[in-house]
């Protein structure tokens, strides 16, 4: 599924809903955009949370502590990101006009809150040289199974190099994922491949991806794309680094240097 999405009137995008909108994801997962003064307060008993910031400066508080978070644009690599579980009250509070991404999922085990901060998140770079360098990508990881066994999420960032591929070559894998588009120019664009389909790819879109769907991107030259990237745990299945199943007539590509 690709989509479009847009705020409602509290200034939130409903990417994907536990139980509704896009449900087999098992995420809720939802973009806030503040404007400076405003707060909000994410708390579940039930669901643990990730909030990522996208741009903009913003205060956030739990169990007593306050952290600042400041981002110019995804692009700048400096993500900050609070990852607590259930039961924790979350209380944003923006300095300027800011975005946050909010992921959410069920989970039952109880974990100390973490803040990530830049110098803790892991920055990969990939595909430099194969296949003349069209594959070229930085991949971000702020917690996967990993660093965060307890965690029935995965969170992190692509930076799609202009006129390169990312995602590549075509895999799926059962975890279902979840992408969020951004752009270093707001008229910036894409494709997205999902199984059979193609879909352009714009500032603020979204795809959703579930088991059995081959997926790859590419973005348009003198563009970089930036897509923050979500999987789902799946219970006794949890996605790893290796958990890629590639399409057989392109399987050949993973041995080109």
């Amino acid at each position: 599924m690709f989509d479009y999405p847009v705020y409602d009137s509290n200034g939130v995008k409903t990417l994907c809903e536990i139980g509704g909108l896009n449900k087999e994801m098992n995420m809720t997962i939802r973009v806030k955009k503040f404007a400076a003064g405003e707060s909000f307060t994410v708390e579940s008993d039930t669901l643990e949370t990730a909030c990522l910031i996208l741009y903009g400066n913003a205060d956030i508080s739990w169990l007593g502590r306050t952290e600042n978070m400041q981002r110019e644009t995804p692009f700048a690599k400096t993500p900050y990101c609070l990852h607590t579980p259930k039961g924790v009250k979350i209380e944003i509070t923006a300095n300027a006009d800011s975005e946050i991404l909010i992921q959410q999922t069920d989970n039952e085990r109880e974990f100390k809150p973490i803040f990530y901060t830049p110098d803790m998140i892991l920055y990969q770079e990939f595909g430099k040289g194969q296949w003349g360098g069209t594959g070229h990508r930085i991949v971000s990881t702020v917690f996967d199974y990993d660093n965060a066994p307890y965690s029935n999420m995965v969170l992190g960032e692509v930076f799609n190099q202009p006129g390169k591929w990312s995602s590549y070559p075509p895999h799926h894998h059962p975890q279902p994922e979840v992408y969020y588009y951004q752009f270093d120019k707001p008229q910036g664009f894409g494709a997205c491949f999902i199984g059979d389909n193609c879909f352009k790819s714009t500032q603020g879109s979204v795809a959703c991806i579930t088991d059995g769907n081959d997926h790859q991107q590419v973005v348009a030259p003198g563009y970089e794309m930036c897509y923050i990237w979500m999987i789902r745990h799946i219970d006794s299945d949890p996605w790893y680094k290796t958990t890629r199943f590639y399409a057989k007539e392109h399987e050949w590509l993973t041995k080109e240097n």
